[in-house]
């Protein structure tokens, strides 16, 4: 008997039977999260490819058509780097963290706050989205004081090596407390923040704050049911090179204590660590290399990335 050959109507059936594959798989994930608040951090090359940035914009768009209340938190190194290069001003960085003088943190606001906050928020409105756009300075959203690191932060006490006590970085700061009052009418009337990590200072100076550190405190402060954090890998990886996934935060520790985890994933498992322990319920580190990163994380039974639950 000759082998049958797919016709037209046949692949047509079978891209049918897997969309409702798909949409029967998503349900139960759409019914659980209705009506909670998912905060994403949102970077990496998914802000710089184009086709990256319009399935991640879709995908934010559905997540508030089904829904659930998304709340976009975002940085923008590579930008202020790239502008700061074209006027001829040098990045310096200390243990990661970008050195902002005063001239410096213009650019900064200029950017963060300005041209990288106004594109992502013109790019989901283009895809149906209602999003509006903010600084931590917006109603007092952030509040932030001063970050300070010293020698011992950065040098083995028995290296030899000398170093200043204290390392003024500048115009960096962390959170110091976060006030919600200006998301909530915001999110209550459909709309999507999408919040650029600059905060206010008791001086009123202006910082430069961590955008995986500001993720995690609004989730925390907000009562998120999630934390997503998109990075440039595949998530928390084994020795391997294997994807972790359905970890605790014991497991998370025992990983660090070992050094499976290392390197520039140690401040993202922190921060997510931190959300958990205040009470966020799930954190998942996600490849947002990948097409649909968000929407494969949160409604499908596989994921792309490392989910890690509170105990």
């Amino acid at each position: 008997m000759p082998q049958h050959e797919m016709t037209p109507s046949d692949a047509h059936a079978s891209q049918a039977f897997e969309v409702a594959r798909v949409l029967t798989e998503a349900l139960p994930y759409i019914q659980r999260f209705q009506g909670r608040t998912v905060v994403v951090k949102y970077g990496g090359n998914a802000m710089t490819d184009a086709s990256l940035k319009a399935s991640f914009a879709r995908d934010i768009v559905l997540m508030r058509a089904v829904g659930i209340n998304p709340i976009v938190v975002h940085g923008g190194g590579p930008q202020i780097g790239s502008l700061l290069a074209r006027i001829g001003k040098e990045s310096t960085f200390v243990d990661g963290l970008r050195v902002t003088d005063s001239e410096t943190m213009d650019v900064v606001e200029m950017v963060l706050g300005g041209l990288v906050n106004k594109d992502i928020v013109n790019l989901i409105n283009q895809h149906g989205g209602r999003a509006i756009g903010l600084t931590g300075k917006d109603g007092g959203l952030l509040r932030a004081r001063k970050l300070t690191l010293t020698a011992a932060d950065l040098i083995d006490a028995d290296s030899g090596l000398d170093a200043p006590e204290i390392i003024d970085l500048g115009h960096v700061g962390e959170v110091a407390s976060v006030d919600t009052g200006v998301l909530e009418p915001l999110v209550s009337a459909g709309f999507i923040p999408v919040i650029a990590p600059i905060g206010v200072g008791e001086d009123g100076m202006s910082y430069n704050i961590n955008a995986d550190t500001v993720a995690g405190e609004l989730a925390r402060v907000l009562g998120a049911e999630k934390l997503l954090l998109l990075t440039n890998a595949a998530g928390i990886l084994d020795a391997d090179g294997g994807v972790l996934t359905g970890l605790t935060p014991e497991d998370v520790v025992a990983l660090k204590a070992s050094g499976v985890i290392h390197g520039g994933m140690i401040p993202k498992v922190d921060c997510a660590l931190g959300a958990l322990a205040g009470g966020v319920r799930r954190a998942h580190i996600i490849d947002g290399r990948v097409q649909h990163a968000v929407l494969l994380e949160l409604f499908t039974d596989t994921g792309v990335g490392t989910l890690i639950e509170a105990s």
